[in-house]
């Protein structure tokens, strides 16, 4: 299996395709990172933390992440420096070390893009209406119910694993989930736990 190397940022959140994460940066291996990545185009894996912290000793990171291209940069209001990341590419990590200054390099196989562009079934319809009712909620234009992204499979449920009120464990099996029409099944079937009495 052929691999690349990828830094890797163990996050206690998940970064989804297409899906974006604001970050703050204030440790010298992710400055240095960042730096990297800003002046050479260089991008880097999100992966879950399956144990251990954000800051400090270097984390346990999940063996599935999404690759990240920063598409913004901005000082937080307590002066530190924060990102905005963009997911893209979802990869397997093979391996995994850590360099002197603690940043974790992960030589990573990447994932195809399976069902891209594939339709939302007609049993997956709703999803489409749920997502745009959030979407309405969030101030965030859309073509509308079941038209253009709000029809493709893979978007929906990526979107609706994002905004839904999910733990990160279930959202970690979500992007985990190969088969788009499955991840919305499990969408559906966590609908229920979602109504208000």
């Amino acid at each position: 299996m052929a691999t690349v190397e990828l830094p890797l940022f163990p996050l206690s959140s998940v970064l989804f395709p297409g899906g974006s994460l604001a970050l703050r940066i204030f440790e010298p291996r992710y400055l240095d990172l960042v730096k990297r990545c800003g002046r050479n185009g260089e991008r880097f894996g999100v992966c879950l933390i399956l144990a251990g912290r954000e800051v400090g000793e270097p984390a346990l990171p999940a063996a599935l992440g999404t690759e990240a291209m920063i598409v913004d940069f901005n000082q937080t209001e307590d002066g530190l420096l924060g990102i905005t990341v963009e997911g893209r590419r979802r990869f397997r990590v093979i391996r995994t070390r850590v360099r002197d200054d603690g940043l974790v390099l992960g030589d990573v196989a990447w994932l195809p893009a399976l069902g891209s562009g594939e339709r939302l079934r007609d049993e997956h319809a709703l999803l489409s209406v749920l997502l745009a009712r959030i979407l309405d909620k969030a101030g965030i234009e859309h073509e509308g119910v079941g038209k253009g992204r709000l029809a493709e499979a893979e978007w929906v449920g990526w979107r609706l694993a994002e905004w839904l009120p999910l733990s990160q464990a279930e959202r970690q099996h979500l992007l985990q989930e190969d088969d788009p029409h499955a991840r919305l099944q499990r969408l559906v079937e966590r609908l229920p736990d979602f109504q208000t009495e």
